[in-house]
């Protein structure tokens, strides 16, 4: 069988579309290296601290994409094999313009059927990387182009729904409260949704810096669950970057 993913891939994607942070910090660098000649002690010595800051900080983020992205189970879904998922049921896969997943679950689950929605919208997500990911990777066949407030399925259609690395991109807290109100009509009663994220917590800080407040704490998850009626009936991590949710309609009870 054919390999889907790439050696390198993912820290290949990540520079490839985050290329301006990576340019920024050679830039620092440059700078702060020119600058060294002017100065004196003890202002040396915080310039040089600087300088190492930034590198070590550079390539700390490149190596744990790396560990995160290509390394890991993250894509190799084998995170999935103690998730209870429909296997002959409906899966729904929703992203945010950028798909990596929907081929790797359709492989995982064969006998499932797949529907693909893709919430982009360009006037209110719009973070730079995902509109350069958009011209390297095409849709998967049969994406359905929808709206974060209407999902366009019926309602509970779908046994399990899967978000991965997508819902940080909805920045407006009332969009994404209405997102998962719309998640939790299309769930069935004893379906389940599946979250994927990076957390603005101490682990992302360590490995992206600055970059982690592109991410959403989880009290700022739970409260989107919460206000949308579901409950958190399992999360783990992925590596100590990366945390799943796994979220039911309140009020079911297996």
């Amino acid at each position: 069988m054919e390999r889907i993913r790439k050696p390198l891939q993912g820290v290949k994607n990540i520079i490839r579309f985050n290329w301006h942070f990576y340019l920024l910090s050679f830039g620092l660098i440059s700078i702060i290296f020119l600058l060294n000649s002017f100065f004196n002690e003890p202002y040396l010595i915080f310039s040089k601290i600087l300088y190492l800051l930034i590198v070590v900080n550079t390539l700390a983020s490149i190596l744990i994409s790396f560990y995160i992205y290509d390394l890991s189970d993250l894509y190799k879904l084998k995170w999935l094999d103690d998730v209870p998922i429909v296997t002959k049921g409906q899966i729904v896969n929703i992203h945010s313009g950028f798909d990596e997943t929907s081929i790797l679950l359709q492989e995982k689950f064969p006998d499932a059927g797949l529907s693909v929605l893709d919430f982009y919208d360009p006037s209110k997500h719009t973070e730079v990387s995902i509109k350069r990911a958009r011209k390297t990777y095409p849709s998967y066949e049969n994406t359905i182009r929808v709206d974060t407030r209407n999902l366009t399925l019926n309602d509970n259609c779908a046994d399990n729904i899967f978000v991965i690395l997508a819902a940080h991109e909805i920045r407006n807290g009332n969009e994404r409260n209405d997102f998962f109100v719309e998640l939790r009509r299309v769930l069935k009663h004893e379906g389940s949704i599946i979250v994927v994220e990076h957390l603005r917590d101490i682990p992302n800080f360590l490995a992206y810096a600055v970059g982690f407040f592109h991410f959403m704490p989880r009290s700022s998850w739970y409260k989107a669950f919460k206000n949308a009626d579901l409950n958190v009936s399992n999360q783990f991590r992925i590596t100590p970057f990366i945390t799943v949710f796994l979220l039911e309609k309140h009020g079911f009870k297996p």
